[in-house]
């Protein structure tokens, strides 16, 4: 019996993780041909956008995919980018180990990070042709680019490199740029149309990052082009440290085996975020440890009862430790008037609505949700809506229906906002787009692919709550549109009847045709207010118009707000009315007392946006009679988003204040952020 254990043990090998990745491929993404070359196509362009991004360059990219023979199906996947390049030295290791990378053991967002990527495109193009793959790698300085093939050797997960030489670089049927990255790789795949395409991939990839100039040439050599729609890139994000609530027990033992720190106060605040000073000493407290205790020298068991203070389960004098919630400064979100943009250049509709909720903290990782819905022209009505999904700006193309954030949009109930929904229950239908979007430190996927998100509680109710909104907002447009349609169409028909049977009676009668302003107001016995909001090509502004008309017989007085794109840099110019400012984005001015058939005008501009920034300007009203074109203002969102506006102060001032910090909490750590917006627009 011996022998056999011992002949057993012999044949126990390990193997690398690159040969694991070899035999188990359909982890990374290639597990048919279609899906590979929309797998090799992403990790291409989630290397350039972050490679730009890093770099504070606009990102410019080109995707070429050609066919080298259909019937064994090999294609050519050429990827180009205006990117800082990759020194030479640098080249076998991030396109030929796998787990190499810079952002595994960064907190802070990202749309990579394991190091895996574009190592298993090389290694897929490996296995299915034989063929290494090409790299072209010019930095901005130097004289020529460096040119060298790239293999892997899967035993050792090292890279094998051949002809490696130093070339010009020079301009061919891609473009020319003075510094950069051009991939070339040849695998088995299949080219496809449809929803699921490199073409969708590249579509998605546009929306939520604007800032993207992205060309593609398919293989029948038909050029598409989504151009750049701002100059602005995303905010550049900061690594953090990890909060107590994010760290399991592993973790916080291997942080104190290898901490040079002598004391363990010294090693929470200077380890962690969110540990003030007085969280420090009351940690070390509830755990029972001495304040001097060296982090190094603790036991098994100081480790653990330091974990549980962490997670709460050890009090100070009947009280749970407080702390701060991380720095949100890791996070880079699209932002609402990026998202609305986005959304215009590839789908053509009159009504956009986008919203941006506060982050938050789920089990110590900060996280933000993104939601964008556009509806009516171009799309069908008997289909489902379409859904865009996407996590750190990378979209997510497969396992729509096990995904977290369809479960989200799954849970409203659409019928009460204008959808079709069988049962309230599933995807709605109408022609309609949902967008969702998902920034976080650490996006839990439900595999190795990240194709879906899987389930979380705190990161659902957040997406849901923003959909809830998303819907409120859809209803209000399709409210007020209907009753425009009604009054539009009975003012119409009053216009044309009423003038030409008065023209006619005071023809039969030989007496002058009459005033018709009263009869009209009696008989249209409504308030209506008329907004329009355009661009200016002359002045490069965006200007607003707003029209209140008193069609009753009674004086009406009333207060008019709107939103404007305050927190997106928006500056409002020519408001001969001034007003005030009612909270963040929100400006109200009082209009005089209107007498029966009067109306007053309300005209101003915004400056410092692009054409397309601003396109629709919701007006609210305070006052007794309803406004046919406005929504009736709710206090109690007003009053919510002033003190929203108040908690960000506060953090700001806590952020430069130690001593603050100590007394006061900003946000919440694993729970509501309490973000609210009044619709469409900035909030």
């Amino acid at each position: 019996m011996s022998g056999i254990a011992n002949k057993m043990a012999s044949n126990q090998k390990q193997i690398a993780i690159s040969e694991f990745f070899e035999k188990n491929k359909h982890f990374l993404g290639f597990d048919s041909l279609p899906r590979s070359i929309i797998t090799a196509v992403k990790e291409a362009v989630d290397n350039s956008l972050d490679a730009c991004e890093e770099a504070r360059i606009l990102p410019d990219i080109v995707i070429k995919i050609s066919k080298l023979d259909t019937k064994k199906d090999i294609l050519e996947l050429v990827s180009e980018d205006n990117g800082p390049g990759i020194p030479q030295k640098s080249i076998e290791k991030v396109f030929g180990q796998l787990l190499f990378g810079s952002r595994f053991h960064a907190i802070r967002q990202s749309r990579g990070q394991q190091g895996i990527g574009i190592t298993g495109v090389v290694m897929y193009s490996q296995l299915t042709t034989g063929k290494p793959t090409h790299v072209l790698s010019k930095i901005s300085g130097e004289p020529t680019a460096v040119s060298v093939n790239i293999g892997l050797d899967t035993r050792k997960n090292k890279a094998v490199k051949s002809e490696q030489t130093r070339i010009i670089w020079e301009n061919d049927d891609l473009t020319l740029k003075e510094h950069g990255l051009r991939v070339t790789t040849k695998m088995k795949a299949k080219y496809q149309r449809g929803r699921q395409s490199v073409f969708q991939y590249l579509r998605m990839t546009s929306i939520v990052n604007p800032h993207a100039e992205i060309t593609f040439i398919d293989p029948d050599g038909e050029k598409y082009h989504w151009p750049r729609v701002t100059e602005r890139l995303p905010s550049k994000v900061d690594a953090i440290k990890p909060h107590p609530h994010g760290i399991e027990l592993g973790q916080l033992q291997r942080m104190c085996r290898e901490s040079k720190d002598s004391r363990l106060t010294v090693f929470l605040r200077q380890n962690f975020s969110g540990v003030s000073m007085r969280a420090a000493k009351e940690l070390c407290e509830a755990a029972e440890l001495g304040v001097g205790t060296k982090p190094k020298s603790m036991k098994p068991d100081d480790v653990r009862a330091l974990l549980e203070a962490f997670q709460g389960e050890r009090v100070v004098n009947g009280k749970a430790i407080k702390l701060l919630s991380p720095p949100t400064n890791c996070l880079s979100p699209i932002e609402e008037m990026l998202i609305k943009k986005g959304l215009s250049k590839t789908i053509d509709s009159k009504f956009i609505a986008t919203m941006t909720r506060a982050p938050t903290v789920s089990h110590g990782n900060p996280f933000q949700v993104e939601v964008g819905l556009i509806f009516g022209e171009g799309m069908a009505a008997d289909k489902h809506v379409e859904v865009l999904r996407f996590a750190n700006r990378v979209p997510l193309m497969y396992q729509q229906g096990g995904c977290l954030l369809t479960k989200a949009i799954e849970s409203v109930d659409w019928r009460q906002y204008g959808l079709e929904q069988a049962g309230g229950k599933g995807v709605p239908k109408g022609p309609a787009a949902i967008l969702v979007h998902l920034a976080s430190t650490n996006v839990q996927f439900t595999s190795e692919a990240k194709e879906a998100l899987s389930d979380n509680g705190f990161v659902f109710e957040e997406t849901r709550k923003a959909m809830l909104e998303m819907g409120r907002g859809l209803r209000k447009h399709l409210e007020k549109k209907k009753k425009m349609a009604k009054t539009r169409e009975k003012f119409e028909l009053i216009n044309d009847i009423l003038p030409a049977i008065a023209e006619k009676s005071a023809s039969i009668l030989e007496r002058p045709v009459p005033d018709l302003a009263g009869s009209i107001t009696r008989i249209m016995s409504a308030v209506i207010c008329n907004e329009t909001t355009t661009w200016n090509k002359e002045t490069k502004q965006t200007d607003v118009s707003i029209t209140l008309f008193n069609y009753t017989a009674r004086a009406r007085s009333y207060s008019l707000l709107v939103n404007w794109p305050e927190k997106s840099g928006g500056e409002m110019v020519g408001n001969e009315r001034g007003g005030r400012k009612e909270a963040m984005g929100i400006w109200g001015w009082k209009i005089e007392t209107l007498e029966p058939g009067q109306n007053a005008v309300l005209e101003y501009s915004l400056s410092n946006l692009e054409k397309g920034d601003w396109t629709e300007t919701e007006v609210f009203f305070r006052g007794s009679q309803d406004v046919i074109g406005a929504t009736k203002l709710d206090e109690k969102m007003l009053e919510d988003i002033r003190k929203q506006e108040d908690i960000l102060n506060q953090a700001e001032n806590v952020a430069s204040d130690e001593e603050f910090q100590e007394g006061f909490e900003p946000g919440v750590v694993d729970g509501d952020s309490g973000q609210t917006t009044l619709f469409g627009g900035e909030n």
